[in-house]
């Protein structure tokens, strides 16, 4: 049998892109949601700029008009004399300050924004196509209005206003309410998901439990339509499953004490026949027929009234390694005064254990060596009984593990009733661990028993 190869490691870049974005549906959701307010936010901002640019550009487009107007009606209706008085008092009293054009100023050309050129267009529609806009002049920070006071270039003039004027000015209470107004949004989002996917959460939960052999707590059947459909239909698979388990259980448990009564006359008569190796092979077959019978009970014997208890491993495969070898089996415990601690059911355990060994003598053979060895991980202990037997091939793995299961090939010619690997892998499950098959270096079998070192499940009936 080849082993199995390890699946590809993902790469680096693939382990950050799984860190990065979360795994849960709750999660999930409420990022999605999250940016989809964001996204909807930002359009709506930006529609609200496009079709607040225009109403903005014409009111200060008119403002700047009414002012040139006005001014250049006081310039020409003034003494020239008494301008320059004129101009001083519209710089104190308005902010507005008049600056002579000259031919040699230096002017920055108006920047590309689209409201400052839309604004320069409605302008010159009103003072002429003569009209300028520019923001800095020899220097100087401002919104520059450049106009005529007559047709002559010596009657050029820089209306200089505050650049405050073409600024947005967004009051930070509206700020706040927008910062408000989206934390509520994302906390109703969050309830909302987070209202869907418990009832799923408590539905993965309960499946794992189901997976595990147990019998999870009924689902409430509130909430949503859908989910509580899910939830009712959920409930009723788990009720009907834990009912199939008893009627079996119950069946197997009749038929397998039933036959025990008929087996002891028969082997009562047996004893009292007169021929001796017909006595002894009636016997064998009697004694082959009590295994089966003792597998089936096992099978079917629920294992909730056996309450975990603080084990030594160690010592307990010590003590199962000795009983083997006081009937003269080679049955060795590797490292047998190694103290491991784990809380189980050790009756479970030890029909476990004791079940690959007679797996492995079955099938390896009686002269051949056993070992068995107990190791702690980091969140698990092991159990490994190895032999040097025909292993199992990968395909059939799993499938052996399964009730009443028989491998056809490297195992043929062996009596049993097939259930021997299924009740240890019912025993690892109702221990939160599994069983696993693997092939021996050199040729044989390793049967690793996987335990959590957290104990049996609580929610589980049956081993």
């Amino acid at each position: 049998m080849t082993a199995i190869p390890p699946p590809p490691l993902p790469r680096k870049g693939a382990i950050e892109r799984l860190r990065l974005w979360p795994q849960s549906l709750l999660w999930r959701t409420f990022l999605l949601l999250a940016v989809l307010m964001l996204l909807s936010v930002a359009a709506w901002f930006a529609i609200f700029r496009a079709y607040e640019r225009e109403p903005r550009a014409r009111q200060l487009a008119q403002t700047l008009v009414s002012v040139a107007n006005l001014t250049r009606a006081a310039l020409i209706s003034a003494h020239p004399d008494s301008r320059r008085d004129l101009l001083r008092e519209l710089s104190d009293r308005e902010g507005i300050h008049i600056y002579p054009a000259e031919p040699g100023d230096r002017v920055e050309p108006l920047p590309d924004r689209p409201f400052l050129l839309r604004v320069e267009e409605l302008v010159r529609e009103q003072l002429g196509p003569h009209t300028r806009l520019t923001l800095e002049r020899e220097g100087e920070r401002a919104l520059f209005l450049n106009f005529r006071i007559d047709d002559s270039e010596e009657g050029d003039y820089w209306l200089a206003l505050p650049s405050e004027r073409i600024e947005r000015v967004i009051p930070l209470g509206w700020l706040g309410w927008g910062v408000a107004a989206l934390l509520l949004s994302l906390g109703g989002a969050w309830l909302i998901v987070f209202r869907i996917t418990r009832p799923l959460k408590a539905l993965q939960q309960a499946a794992r439990e189901v997976g595990a052999g147990g019998t999870p707590a009924r689902l409430d059947e509130g909430g949503p339509t859908e989910l509580a459909t899910v939830s009712r239909a959920f409930n009723q698979m788990s009720t009907d499953l834990a009912q199939i388990d008893q009627d079996r259980a119950l069946i197997l448990a009749g038929i397998s004490h039933d036959l025990r009564t008929p087996l002891t006359r028969l082997r009562m008569g047996i004893e009292m026949a007169g021929e001796e190796q017909l006595r002894e092979g009636m016997t064998a077959d009697v004694e082959e027929m009590d295994k089966t019978i003792g597998q089936f009970l096992d099978f079917a014997r629920s294992e909730g009234g056996e309450p975990p208890l603080d084990i030594d491993l160690g010592a307990l495969l010590a003590e199962i390694a000795t009983q083997y070898r006081r009937r003269g089996f080679p049955v060795t415990c590797m490292d047998a005064g190694k103290t491991l601690a784990l809380p189980g059911r050790p009756q479970a355990l030890r029909r476990a254990v004791n079940n690959l060994i007679d797996n492995a003598l079955r099938y390896a053979g009686t002269d051949q060596a056993v070992e068995i060895e107990a190791s702690a991980g980091s969140k698990d202990l092991v159990i490994e009984v190895r032999d040097r037997g025909p292993g199992v091939p990968a395909a059939d793995v799993e499938r052996i593990k399964r009730p009443f299961a028989r491998l056809e090939t490297a195992r043929s010619n062996t009596a049993g009733a097939g259930l021997g690997l299924a009740i240890v892998e019912r025993v690892a499950r109702g221990h939160g661990g599994r069983l696993e098959l693997l092939q021996r270096d050199g040729g044989g079998l390793v049967a690793r028993l996987i335990l959590s070192a957290n104990g049996p499940n609580h929610n589980d009936t049956k081993s």
